[in-house]
């Protein structure tokens, strides 16, 4: 089995993260165009947006994760990322509220969180 460079992986999970933050400003930034400028928050609010990002989402969340748990074993980093996933998938559907803002938030949260425990997984293999 080849082997896995910890430091590439770790690398997509510091992306991930940094994606994760980039999405709950995006959520606070719509909530803000909403009371601002509608023109504006139409555009941010644009479902393809959530789609094409939750896509990202999904393809790091493979790559990294996946790719440390072949190399830490470790199932917990790859579980809560998936959580964060469904949460990021469920918000969706919500329509666009406050309720979709609180669920984005919270989705791209516990992703964050999943590749974090992956990044010190990978660090303590």
């Amino acid at each position: 089995m080849p082997s896995l460079a910890p430091s590439r992986f770790t690398h997509l999970d510091r992306i991930a993260i940094g994606l994760s933050g980039l999405c709950a400003v995006h959520c606070i930034a719509t909530a803000a165009a909403v009371a601002l400028v509608s023109s504006v928050a139409g555009m941010l609010a644009s479902p393809l947006i959530h789609e094409v990002g939750l896509a990202i989402a999904m393809v790091l969340g493979a790559l990294a994760l996946g790719a440390g748990a072949l190399r830490h074993r470790r199932l917990l980093p790859i579980a809560v990322g998936a959580l964060g996933l469904s949460i990021m998938g469920g918000a969706m559907m919500l329509g666009h509220g406050v309720a979709e803002i609180a669920f984005t938030i919270l989705g791209v949260s516990v992703l964050a969180l999943g590749h974090e425990l992956n990044r010190r997984s990978f660090r303590r293999a």
